[in-house]
């Protein structure tokens, strides 16, 4: 990652809440939401195409990367209100998301609860319900799963968090991730926010078929696929990622 214009924590309901922002001061802001168990980090990739027409704002959700984990029940909500809570401090009253994985969940909550903060959104590798959910019990994690479950240690620890620290927020997220966010079908056909929801069509753990019934449900939305990636489309081809990306936050 460059370094950024600006940098700073949030404090929010008992947690500390890193952001960093990029880019045009005063270029339309656009807020990057990473993958669990993840940090904003993970966008290195996609922040060159970004900076120059944008302001581009990152979060590291509770409990991961530079942010803390306090003693309450983690959720997509709770972390979604976190957003909320950087965007009121650096004074953002509307911003686009593009969230991937666990972020996308919580740029969806946002979608659902808070419409007036989100002029669009974009997410890669998310769904709606535990029905999106590719069946993986009693199955061993895949080699990416695997590689990207020790990069995430890695770079916990990295940060000068503790072992204990990432035992916590394995521990946090494990009841989040089986509820996926338990959103309906008229929680989506509620959502006033353009929508591109996206995934790559070697993706481990999300079904396809409701990627594109979320484009079909939100009102103003659009389902893509990537051809040749997984889950970590954003690494895997970040030139198309980062193409539909800039099209989509420019369209009228």
């Amino acid at each position: 990652m460059p370094a950024p214009t600006q940098s700073g924590k949030v404090e929010h309901g008992g947690a500390q809440i890193y952001w960093a922002s990029f880019g045009k001061a005063d270029g339309p802001p656009v807020i990057l939401l990473h993958g669990g168990l993840g940090s904003s980090d993970h966008f290195a990739f996609q922040l060159p195409a970004l900076v120059d027409k944008f302001r581009v704002v990152v979060i590291d959700s509770r409990g991961q990367g530079r942010s803390t984990l306090p003693p309450e029940k983690l959720s997509y909500h709770l972390m979604a209100s976190d957003v909320t809570a950087v965007m009121d401090a650096l004074a953002i009253k509307r911003a686009a998301f593009a969230g991937w994985s666990d972020g996308g969940a919580i740029a969806l909550d946002l979608a659902v609860h808070e419409p007036t903060r989100v002029e669009r959104f974009f997410i890669i590798g998310t769904n709606y319900d535990s029905a999106g959910s590719k069946p993986r019990r009693k199955q061993k994690p895949s080699q990416a799963f695997r590689r990207y479950m020790a990069k995430c240690k890695a770079d916990h620890l990295a940060f000068g968090n503790s072992l204990a620290s990432w035992t916590a927020i394995n521990a946090a997220l494990l009841p989040v991730w089986r509820s996926m966010g338990n959103f309906t079908k008229e929680d989506l056909q509620r959502i006033e926010a353009r929508a591109l929801i996206t995934l790559g069509d070697h993706d481990e753990i999300i079904e396809p078929a409701q990627i594109k019934e979320m484009g079909t449900l939100i009102p103003h939305g659009a389902a893509k696929i990537f051809a040749g990636v997984s889950h970590f489309a954003i690494w895997q081809d970040p030139a198309s990622i980062n193409a539909a990306l800039v099209a989509f936050l420019a369209e009228k």
